[in-house]
């Protein structure tokens, strides 16, 4: 499984988002730190969740981060996160 297709899967599992998109922007860092051939290390994360409700943005970030610990640890350099409750 691709980072991409795990890192949905994950955050599909974890949070029951209403909405999730997730989006490879390596090819916006190449040269950059934390890049590599082949890409899958600068994702971006669009998220509404009902998890997070009366979280703050930094929770929300905490809580996507611990979902994603494995995919850190696999390569994946840098994560965007853009985190909502429903209705927000």
């Amino acid at each position: 499984m691709g980072m991409k297709d795990a890192i949905a899967a994950k955050l599909t599992a974890g949070l029951s988002p209403t909405h999730l998109s997730v989006t490879d922007e390596s090819d916006r860092h190449i040269g950059h730190s934390g890049w590599r051939e082949g890409g899958e290390t600068h994702f971006r994360v669009d998220i509404t969740s009902p998890a997070f409700a009366g979280k703050s943005r930094i929770e929300r970030h905490r809580m996507v981060n611990a979902l994603l610990a494995e995919e850190f640890a696999r390569g994946m350099h840098a994560l965007a996160v853009t985190a909502r409750a429903p209705g927000e």
